[in-house]
């Protein structure tokens, strides 16, 4: 989050989002309970935090088991020159469902899920290797999740 981004929060919001980070079906009436605050304000702040994209609500499953055979990790070595436009056909591939630039020894790092093998060759070797700018790509199997936990809170107390 952006510093400009943190001064929009306050300590309503942080403890809205904690509460939602722990269970995102907790019903605005609950949070208005716990908070001493109107469901409509719970309501209000809620499609600003949304619209803002400080948080999305969404349903988080585990790949595999709903079949999925492979996930894991892309690191993409990328020209600089050439990094807006790599990022921009990364986005348009469905498997890649987070994508980020990064410093380090790599500049862009990317989590994919696919149904199989095969479907991870065709996407290591016949769609992203194929995108122009792309100098390397390193790839990482996750073998199963320890830990996934997405309670982190804010960085406001």
């Amino acid at each position: 989050m952006q510093n400009s981004k943190k001064k929009d929060l306050d300590a309503v919001d942080s403890e809205m989002i904690k509460m939602l980070q722990k269970d995102g079906r907790v019903p605005n009436t609950e949070i208005a309970k716990k908070l001493g605050i109107s469901e409509s304000t719970v309501r209000s702040r809620l499609k600003k935090l949304i619209n803002g994209e400080f948080i999305q609500i969404v349903a988080v499953s585990n790949p595999f088991k709903l079949g999925f055979e492979f996930t894991g990790n892309l690191y993409i070595h990328v020209e600089m020159k050439k990094i807006k436009e790599v990022m921009e056909e990364l986005k348009k591939i469905k498997e890649l469902w987070y994508i980020i630039m990064t410093t380090g020894d790599t500049n862009i790092n990317a989590e994919f899920i696919v149904k199989s093998r095969e479907d991870l060759d065709d996407l290591i070797y016949n769609r992203i290797s194929k995108i122009d700018g792309i100098i390397r790509l390193e790839s990482s199997v996750i073998i199963k999740f320890e830990k996934r936990d997405y309670d982190y809170g804010t960085p406001i107390s």
